[in-house]
């Protein structure tokens, strides 16, 4: 059986590799013997190969913040899944071709669809439909600001936006970003720079923003600050700049706004196993219906991890870099 290992921090096409181990074996009671039909490479997976994410693991160390698995066989005393089911893999090191774990550790997914969907379902539709709805009320007809838009967060982030008719004013850095996200429903497409509050008030006729979602930081993080209205809140959930998030105090003192974190680790095990549930079964059949649908841009094989990794880390592509560790799926 292969897996993905790092045994020093750095980037990951220079780290990671593919390892031969022992199969392993039959599940022992409580426990389900899971094949890994496909898994997404994200941020956060590049962040702990980096050794730079909030947890640092164990070196030598196998990645996978997600994926998506089917039964082979279940112990003594599992209820709820039966070969053959499909699963996401709730916990963490999901980078091989078949994992043992324990019954508590894996969802079923009771909807048929592209597999290759689905196993992008449990980071970013869950992170984009609870910071839509954790932090501000919203209705139809309000508005919500947010950047780095053409990531998976953000295309799930206006999808969802939209089917409760809240508008969104989404943040790029790239020209060719700005109709493919328009035909997806963002409402206002800009790219970002120094002037953004003003070009943010007239696109929008200065309409009220009362939520701001940042996955940037940094200077990034100001700028959807001055976009807001008093009293708003700028949600930050991601570093992609590399640097401290960043608000002029006039913005937190006089204007009363205010800047927290989103981990969906802590969101997740604070819900119970039944609100859990039904929130990925919601999202499940959107992504049933295609009313949830991320971008792809390469599906790789096992053996190939290291040019996947070296694409997933390129700034510019466009889509997510998958892998199915056990060939292609049908």
């Amino acid at each position: 059986m292969k897996i993905v290992q790092f045994n020093a921090f750095g980037r990951g096409h220079q780290v990671a590799g593919v390892k031969e181990v022992a199969d392993p074996g039959a599940p022992l009671a409580g426990e389900v013997l899971v094949d890994v039909e496909a898994f997404p490479i994200n941020p956060v997976d590049l962040l702990t190969i980096a050794g730079t994410y909030a947890s640092r693991p164990k070196l030598p160390a196998i990645p996978g913040s997600e994926g998506l698995g089917r039964v082979v066989e279940v112990g003594a005393g599992v209820t709820g899944v039966r070969p053959g089911d499909r699963v996401l893999l709730m916990g963490r090191e999901n980078w091989m071709q078949r994992k043992r774990v324990k019954a508590g550790e894996i969802l079923p997914i009771g909807v048929e669809a592209d597999p290759l969907q689905l196993s992008m379902l449990k980071i970013n539709p869950a992170t984009a439909l609870l910071m839509l709805k954790r932090y501000r009320e919203l209705g139809a007809g309000d508005w919500l600001i947010q950047n780095a838009a053409n990531s998976a967060v953000g295309t799930n982030l206006i999808s969802l936006a939209k089917a409760d008719g809240v508008r969104s004013v989404n943040i790029v850095r790239r020209n060719e970003l700005v109709v493919p996200l328009e035909s997806l429903g963002a409402d206002v497409v800009l790219i970002d720079g120094p002037d953004l509050a003003a070009r943010v008030r007239e696109a929008m006729h200065y309409a009220d923003i009362v939520l701001g979602i940042d996955a940037v930081a940094g200077s990034a993080t100001g700028r959807l600050a001055e976009c807001l209205a008093e009293g708003g809140v700028v949600v930050n959930y991601g570093l992609l700049s590399g640097e401290p998030c960043a608000i002029d105090p006039h913005q937190v003192v006089f204007r009363q706004i205010s800047l927290t974190g989103f981990w969906l680790v802590k969101h997740l095990g604070a819900m119970s196993d039944k609100e859990r549930a039904a929130m990925y079964s919601d999202l499940g059949a959107r992504v049933a219906s295609k009313a949830l649908e991320v971008e792809i841009a390469a599906v790789y094989g096992i053996d190939d991890i290291k040019a996947a990794l070296e694409h997933a880390a390129r700034g510019a592509r466009g889509g997510k870099v998958l892998v199915t560790p056990n060939g292609p799926l049908s």
